[in-house]
């Protein structure tokens, strides 16, 4: 245990540790973030279409958990931006495929990069053995959440846990 921890009584409620380090975490990367649009939701908007294999803007939303609605002005943003265009999907003309530009995949290259700088500044207290330990840890456990709780909006929980009220 830690100093710190002993100084305030031993924290070792898993909340508690949560709220933390989110906090700490969103309010790094809202600085790297900041100039995209929609900030965190429009980067992992970015990523998936950049890494992923979405059919249509209507699969994007279901994957990503986002409103249809919600997510129609959210590819118009990184639309108007230059970051992604719609294109009629190959395999079904009636859906619109997303598909980034070549900015995009060069501005998502970037933010990634950020990103994880910033993930390593949070997580500096571990050796990069256990961040990568812990990332896989989080990753397998969040996936986990989202299987039980698939009509849950992630951004939501996350805009409702930090107070954010963006959206």
């Amino acid at each position: 245990m830690s100093s710190v921890e002993e100084e305030k009584g031993g924290e070792r409620d898993f909340g508690w540790s949560l709220g933390v380090l989110l906090r700490a975490f969103h309010g790094s990367l809202s600085r790297v973030l900041d100039d995209l649009p929609h900030g965190p939701r429009g980067y992992q908007t970015l990523s998936t279409v950049v890494h992923g294999d979405q059919p249509s803007q209507l699969a994007l939303a279901a994957h990503l958990g986002i409103d249809r609605t919600v997510m129609t002005y959210l590819i118009d943003d990184l639309v108007e931006a230059g970051l992604v265009e719609r294109r009629l999907n190959p395999a079904d003309r009636r859906q619109r495929k997303i598909v980034a530009t070549e900015r995009g995949v060069a501005v998502l290259a970037d933010l990634e990069r950020r990103v994880r700088e910033v993930e390593d500044h949070v997580l500096r207290p571990l050796t990069p053995d256990e961040r990568e330990a812990f990332r896989g840890m989080l990753r397998r456990v969040a996936c986990g959440v989202a299987d039980v709780h698939a009509d849950t909006d992630p951004c939501e929980v996350v805009d409702e846990v930090l107070g954010d009220g963006r959206r």
